[in-house]
C-alpha cells in the first residue's frame, strides 16, 4: 500500500519548472512571497543569484528577497546587499534563543522576519543559477489545485573535482544514505527524488507548525515531518534539471551523513519504533508558532 502511494504520489505531484514562467506567477499569484537565502562564505556566487532574483521582483514574481547571512568573512553581506537584497545577520535574530547552531537554526529564525505567505528557500552557493529556480517550485504552490503546501527540488547533480566527473556523480549523502533509509523506513515518501534538496517553498502555516532541526539535518526532518502531519497530498516536487554548487570532500561526508541518520533515527523513537540507540542528533527548534519571536 506505501508503494503504491508513493507511485500515486510520483505519478501527480511532480512537475517541470517549465510549466511556471516568471510571467505566469506574477499573473496569478494572489499572495505575498518572500525568498531567503543562508550563506555562509557565497561571495562567489550570492550576488549572481541575488541579481537574478531582483529581476523577478521587478516583474512581480516575487516581493522580498533576504538574505541571511552567518557573518561571513568574505564580502558575501556586501555583495547581496549592493545587489539589491535584504541582509539579515543571522545572530540578530531571535537572540532570545541563544547562540545560532546552524543553517537550520538560521531559516527557522528568519521565518520570525520574513513577511511573505509564500516562503521559498534557496541555497546561496548555487553556481550558474537560474530564475527557474525559485519560479518552479513556487508554480505548484500559486498555479495548482489540490492543496499543495509544502514543495521541494530535484535535479541532477553533476559531479566534477579532482579530474574526476559523473554527469550524476554530485548528491552522495542523498543517494547513499538518505533515499534508502527513507525508502526502509518511511516507503510513502521514497519517490521523493532530491530529499536533502535545500531549495524548498512552502506556506508560511505550514513551515509555523513543524518543528527545524538545527544543523545538516534539516531538510531530512522536515521533509519527515511535513508527510507525517500534513500528508502526501499536500506535497509535490519540480524537476528543476540541473544544478551546479560545490561538493564537499569525502572526509566531510561522514558527518553529513551521521546527522540525516541520526535525525531519521530520533523520528522512528518518536514513534516507538526504535528503542534502546543514544541518540546524539542535532538540536530541534520547535515550531515557531508556540515560540515568543523576541
Amino acid at each position: 500500500m506505501s508503494s503504491a502511494a508513493a507511485e500515486r504520489w510520483a505519478a501527480t505531484r511532480s512537475f517541470h519548472h517549465s510549466l511556471y514562467p516568471a510571467e505566469r506567477i506574477a499573473a496569478e499569484r494572489e499572495v505575498s512571497v518572500s525568498i531567503c537565502l543562508p550563506a555562509r562564505e557565497c561571495a562567489d556566487t550570492v550576488g549572481a543569484i541575488v541579481n537574478q532574483l531582483v529581476a523577478l521582483r521587478e516583474l512581480g514574481a516575487i516581493d522580498e528577497i533576504v538574505v541571511v547571512d552567518a557573518a561571513s568573512a568574505d564580502g558575501t553581506a556586501e555583495i547581496a546587499s549592493q545587489a539589491g537584497a535584504s541582509v539579515w545577520q543571522e545572530d540578530q535574530l531571535m537572540t532570545s534563543q541563544g547562540k545560532v547552531l546552524g543553517k537550520g537554526d538560521a531559516m527557522w529564525r528568519a521565518l520570525s522576519r520574513l513577511s511573505g505567505e509564500i516562503i521559498c528557500f534557496l541555497d546561496a552557493d548555487s553556481q550558474d543559477f537560474s530564475a527557474h529556480f525559485a519560479t518552479g517550485l513556487l508554480g505548484p504552490l500559486l498555479c495548482e489545485r489540490g492543496g499543495i503546501s509544502f514543495v521541494k527540488a530535484f535535479y541532477r547533480r553533476p559531479f566534477n573535482e579532482g579530474g574526476l566527473s559523473g554527469r550524476d556523480g554530485g548528491g552522495r549523502v542523498n543517494h547513499l544514505m538518505a533515499r534508502p533509509a527513507l525508502g526502509l523506513f518511511y516507503p510513502e515518501l521514497a519517490a521523493v527524488r532530491q530529499p536533502l534538496a535545500g531549495e524548498v517553498a512552502a506556506r508560511r502555516e505550514l513551515l509555523e507548525a513543524v518543528p527545524f532541526a538545527t544543523g545538516y539535518g534539516v531538510e531530512i526532518a522536515m521533509l519527515i515531518d511535513v508527510w507525517r502531519q500534513f500528508g502526501l497530498d499536500a506535497m509535490a516536487q519540480v524537476d528543476l534539471e540541473e544544478h551546479h554548487n560545490r561538493h564537499q570532500p569525502l572526509s566531510a561526508l561522514s558527518p553529513m551523513a551521521a546527522t540525516v541518520l541520526a535525525t531519521i533515527a530520533r523520528r522512528l523513537e518518536e514513534e516507538g519504533r526504535l528503542e534502546g540507540v543514544e541518540l546524539a542528533g542535532p538540536l530541534e527548534r520547535p515550531p515557531l508558532a508556540g515560540v515568543s519571536v523576541r
